[in-house]
């Protein structure tokens, strides 16, 4: 199918580009495209214009900057494996990023595209989680920051207003005793994951600590387990305990791909496969 009609904008700031977004509220944002342009081939979105702020230098760019490693919104899946900031400051990320479509997507997909977009089968939302990263969001009346936790709201939903820009990302740096671990059950490399999992945490002398455990591909929207997690912390972890949490955590959907059964399966395996690296001492499960 073809895309249905609609006016082109190209804005040259981000001021620009939220007073556009004001004045046409049916707008859409186009930056890598990866998911958009199918959906308008497919007449699931109709936008009266679509807005392209894919050159705009504001949102660009990875550093670290005030304590924080700093993610701009346009940046391309490609460049994030690449960059050594998010190699040493962000592993868990690198090591998602890798599973994330195919290289032809990863070279034109940015990580604000696919936050934004917020589908509840994507990498990235579930490791920002895990990260417990801020999202740093411009609107009309300036900057504001929101939570990860926070951020994401249902499928294909986010806290975003019609008149709001996601500019960045801000994660904190990783510890020196920082743990991660990231898997994801495919039917074939670079299709949506039946179920995954990120996790990052702390290992110590007794034990791990601060460990969140972020789901994706199984439910509305990717899930922190707080519960589970908390089963695996200390000096006498469970991850029997763990397993057994995420019934009362987790809100599996059936799909083409698994039933409800399957996929809460199908997580107890990633668990031990994720966490139970995470509890040995060279802390990596990716």
């Amino acid at each position: 199918m073809k895309a249905p009609a609609f006016e082109y904008l190209r804005p040259t700031s981000v001021t620009e580009a939220i007073a556009l977004l004001g004045q046409h509220p049916e707008a859409k944002l186009i930056a890598g495209g990866q998911s958009l342009l199918a959906s308008l081939n497919l007449r699931l979105s109709q936008p009266s214009h679509l807005i392209d702020i894919g050159r705009l230098p504001e949102l660009r760019g990875i550093a670290v900057k005030n304590g924080v490693l700093r993610i701009g919104a346009l940046t391309r899946h490609a460049e994030t494996m690449a960059a050594p900031e998010i190699a040493t400051h962000a592993p868990l990320l690198k090591a998602a990023i890798h599973h994330v479509a195919h290289a032809a997507i990863r070279t034109r997909g940015t990580i604000g595209g696919s936050l934004a977009n917020a589908d509840p089968a994507a990498e990235l939302p579930a490791c920002i989680l895990a990260l417990d990263a801020t999202l740093i969001i411009a609107g009309p009346h300036g900057e504001r920051r929101e939570a990860a936790a926070d951020f994401f709201t249902g499928l294909f939903g986010t806290t975003l207003a019609p008149d709001e820009i996601l500019a960045a990302i801000e994660v904190p740096l990783a510890a020196a005793n920082a743990v991660h671990g990231f898997q994801e059950l495919t039917r074939r490399s670079g299709d949506y994951a039946i179920v995954g999992l990120a996790a990052q945490g702390l290992r110590g002398a007794n034990g791990l600590s601060a460990l969140r455990l972020a789901w994706f591909s199984i439910g509305s929207k990717a899930t922190l387990t707080p519960h589970a997690a908390a089963a695996l912390l200390g000096p006498a972890p469970s991850l029997e305990r763990a397993a057994a949490a995420l019934a009362e955590e987790l809100e599996p959907h059936d799909d083409l791909q698994a039933n409800v059964a399957t996929r809460l399966t199908l997580a107890r395996v990633l668990l031990r496969r994720v966490a139970g690296p995470l509890l040995t001492p060279s802390g990596i499960a990716a």
